[in-house]
């Protein structure tokens, strides 16, 4: 990678599915807690609560399938197995600490913007070796942002770091996240991930540019 400068521009990162592979801990998790039910996962359990938030999924469950437990008591579960495979199983996507650590190296200020709660976020970061070269980090709820659909994260991120919005790169691997970034007018990179492979398609033809892993992606913000 170039060691030309990357001061004054800035890059936001999703986190699950786009600097960690971690989509797939959601799948396994999904098995065991139904299997500890006595229940198979439905084939369209994943889809069907792709797109809703923690507490919406929490609602869905418990009504789809008449539990007794609270959605709060199903979140606490599931924050429990999830704080482990996070901690201990998660792994950062292809040469994804490499490129961040060269935008860090290269003056790039750096974020994260991501759904994930910071007992989930913060072990995860440590154990993939990302948490030294982040400069901040937020989630929808934070600042009064609303979710993905809406820009609100990403012009959050922005100001935290101090850096105008045509000024910063997002990458994100779900096709609403890109259509929020680029209205907020910021550029946007695409990175493909299993779980959004129905949107890839669509996602490669409104990005300003795609990625399979971190190797490709832009060294010149």
């Amino acid at each position: 990678m170039s060691s030309t400068s990357n001061e004054g521009k800035a890059a936001i990162f999703d986190l699950d599915g786009t600097l960690l592979d971690s989509m797939r801990v959601w799948d396994v998790m999904d098995v065991k807690f139904f299997a500890g039910r006595g229940i198979e996962c439905p084939e369209d359990f994943s889809k069907s609560v792709a797109s809703m938030q923690f507490h919406e999924i929490a609602v869905y469950v418990k009504q789809r399938f008449h539990f007794s437990d609270t959605p709060e008591e199903l979140m606490a579960i599931w924050n429990r197995m999830a704080a482990y495979e996070y901690a201990h199983n998660v792994v950062p996507k292809p040469h994804a600490v490499a490129y961040v650590r060269h935008l860090y190296e290269t003056g790039a200020k750096l974020a994260i913007a991501t759904t994930l709660p910071p007992t989930l976020r913060e072990p995860a970061m440590k154990h993939a070796g990302l948490a030294p070269y982040v400069h901040t980090v937020c989630s929808t709820g934070d600042g009064n942002c609303r979710g993905k659909e809406y820009p609100d994260i990403y012009l959050y991120a922005a100001r935290l770091l101090g850096v105008r919005p045509e000024s910063c790169t997002v990458f994100e691997d779900l096709l609403t996240a890109v259509h929020s970034a680029q209205s907020a007018g910021m550029q946007t990179w695409a990175m493909y991930d299993a779980s959004s492979e129905k949107d890839w398609a669509a996602m490669q033809l409104i990005a300003d540019g795609t990625l399979n892993d971190f190797s490709d992606a832009p060294s010149i913000l």
